[in-house]
């Protein structure tokens, strides 16, 4: 897939509402993100991604940001579902977490999620991991197309 032909849709798994806004600030003035989709629980993003598809009433996103701490469904449950479905797995995950344990660093990796990144508290090095998260991802990887 090629950004500069449309915009990418974004999953944005995330529950806290300061993290939230900080990461759709971050990308509020970039070219290749069109819409960031908010679900605030683990058992939230499985329903919207059950609903993607030809007849699903959601846009398949381009790619997943994921935080572990969740309620109700936490982050690794999440992706393991995510990952061993189908339809989905070839969606791009990156997991953007406060947690730098290395347990959570490996079960991340070893469910296939695509890219682990701890969440700096310093606002201006969290602009610049967003930057090199777009830099990376949208401009230089090849992203699957929907289909």
């Amino acid at each position: 897939m090629n950004t500069a032909t449309r915009k990418l849709e974004i999953l944005l798994v995330e529950d806290n509402p300061g993290d939230v806004r900080l990461i759709k600030e971050a990308f509020r003035d970039s070219p290749s993100v069109g819409n960031f989709q908010v679900t605030v629980d683990g058992e939230a993003a499985i329903d919207y991604l059950s609903k993607v598809g030809e007849n699903g009433l959601n846009a398949r996103p381009d790619m997943i940001f994921l935080d572990l701490n969740l309620p109700k469904k936490n982050g690794l449950e999440v992706l393991e579902e995510i990952k061993s479905n189908p339809v989905l797995r070839s969606i791009p995950i990156v997991v953007l977490t406060t947690s730098n344990s290395e347990e959570h660093i490996y079960r991340s990796y070893n469910l296939n999620a695509n890219c682990y990144i701890t969440k700096p508290v310093d606002f201006n090095e969290f602009m610049n991991v967003v930057k090199v998260i777009e830099t990376f991802w949208f401009n230089t990887a090849r992203l699957p197309s929907a289909n």
